[in-house]
C-alpha cells in the first residue's frame, strides 16, 4: 500500500522521473501495481485542495481572483484518458494534452489555487466558460470569499461571463481581442477598437464604452508597452476611479496564474503521469496542487523561492557525494 503523504513527498522529491515504476523502484515494500491502485482509488479532487488551501488565504474585498487555463502536454501519448487536441500557449499551437483551468486567490502578494476544472467536453458537456461561471458562482456559494475583482484575458470576456460578473456584484479587468466592436454613443454606432481616437485624457483615464449585447457601459483602456504592442483593457470599475497606470498594474498580477502553471510543470511533475485511466490522471494532478502548496507553504517558512528550495534537496545531495564519493574516480588521475 502507499498512502497519498508518500505519494505527494514523492513528487516533490523527484528530480526528473515522475512515474509509478520509478516510485516503486525507491520506496521499500512498494511495488508498481501499488502505486497504479493508489492512483485510481483514491478520490481527491479540487475540494480538497480547497479544504488545505482555505486557512491560508488573506481575502478581503481588496483580494483579486484570477481565471486562465493550461495544457498539460501529453504530445507523445495515444492512449490516455482526457487527452485532446487543443491550443496551448506554451506550445503556441495545437497539441495532444489534458487542458485544466485554474481559479487563482491572491492578496497581491502571496496567490493560492483555490478551485480548478478538467476541460473534458467529451465526458461532461462544458466549455472553458462553463468552467468559468461554475468556479465563479462556487466564490460566493460555497467558498462565501470577499475579493471583488476578477482578472481575465480575452478568452474569459464573453458576454455571460460579464454579465454574471456584475449579478454577483463584483468587478472584472479583463483584454479584449483587437477585432471586438464597441460604441462610444448611440448615433456613432459600433466601430473597431483602432478607429478611436486617442486624445491624451484618454489615454490616462480610459473612455466608456458599449460592448455589443452587454446592458451596461464599460471603461476602455489603450495600454501601450514599450515595444509599440497594444493592449485593449476594459473594466466596470466606476468611471474616473481607476487610471490606466493603476488598471495596467491590476492586469499585470495576471502572470502570477502563469507562474503557477509553470511550477506546477517545473516542480511537481504534473505532466508527467503515464497512467492511462481518467481517474489516475485527476488523483495525479490533485496531488500536484498538494506538492506546490506543500512547496510554497516551506518556501514562505525559509523566505525562499520554491525553485531555491527544491535546489537545496540536491545541493544536499552533491555536497555529501563530493565529500565522500560513492564512485570515485580513478586512481592517479
Amino acid at each position: 500500500m502507499i498512502t497519498r503523504r508518500q505519494y505527494i513527498e514523492y513528487l516533490i522529491s523527484t528530480p526528473v522521473n515522475y512515474t509509478c515504476a520509478n516510485l516503486a523502484e525507491h520506496l521499500e515494500g512498494v511495488s508498481h501495481d501499488a502505486v497504479s491502485d493508489y492512483l485510481q482509488r483514491e478520490r481527491l479532487t479540487a475540494r480538497q485542495v480547497w479544504e488545505w488551501v482555505k486557512p491560508l488565504l488573506k481575502d478581503s474585498e481588496e483580494a483579486y481572483l484570477i481565471v486562465d487555463d493550461s495544457v498539460q502536454n501529453k504530445q507523445y501519448s495515444r492512449k490516455i484518458e482526457l487527452v485532446k487536441r487543443q491550443y496551448s500557449g506554451a506550445e503556441h499551437g495545437l497539441v495532444r494534452g489534458i487542458g485544466v483551468v485554474n481559479l487563482v486567490h491572491t492578496d497581491g502578494e502571496d496567490f493560492y489555487p483555490i478551485d480548478y476544472r478538467i476541460y473534458a467536453p467529451e465526458a461532461d458537456g462544458k466549455t472553458k466558460n462553463d468552467h468559468f461561471r461554475d468556479m465563479l458562482l462556487r466564490v460566493k456559494s460555497d467558498k462565501q470569499l470577499h475579493a471583488r475583482t476578477i482578472l481575465f484575458d480575452s478568452w474569459y470576456a464573453s458576454v455571460d461571463n460579464l454579465k454574471l460578473i456584475v449579478r454577483l456584484d463584483m468587478f472584472f479587468v479583463t483584454t479584449l481581442k483587437d477585432n471586438r466592436l464597441v460604441s462610444l454613443s448611440k448615433e456613432q454606432g459600433y466601430i473597431h477598437l483602432q478607429d478611436i481616437e486617442w486624445a491624451p485624457e484618454r489615454l490616462e483615464q480610459g473612455v466608456p464604452v458599449k460592448l455589443k449585447e452587454v446592458p451596461f457601459l464599460v471603461q476602455l483602456f489603450k495600454i501601450v508597452a514599450t515595444n509599440g504592442d497594444i493592449e485593449w483593457v476594459i473594466t466596470n470599475h466606476p468611471s474616473g476611479s481607476f487610471t490606466a497606470q493603476a488598471i495596467q498594474d491590476e492586469n499585470a498580477l495576471r502572470w502570477q496564474i502563469e507562474q503557477l502553471h509553470r511550477e506546477l510543470k517545473q516542480l511537481t511533475g504534473s505532466e508527467k503521469c503515464e497512467c492511462r485511466k481518467a481517474r489516475s490522471q485527476r488523483t495525479h494532478l490533485a496531488c500536484c496542487y498538494l506538492a506546490w502548496l506543500s512547496l510554497t507553504v516551506k518556501a514562505i517558512e525559509l523566505n525562499k523561492t520554491l525553485y531555491q528550495l527544491r535546489r537545496d534537496l540536491f545541493s544536499d545531495y552533491l555536497r555529501t557525494e563530493l565529500r565522500h564519493p560513492r564512485i570515485p574516480a580513478l586512481a592517479g588521475l
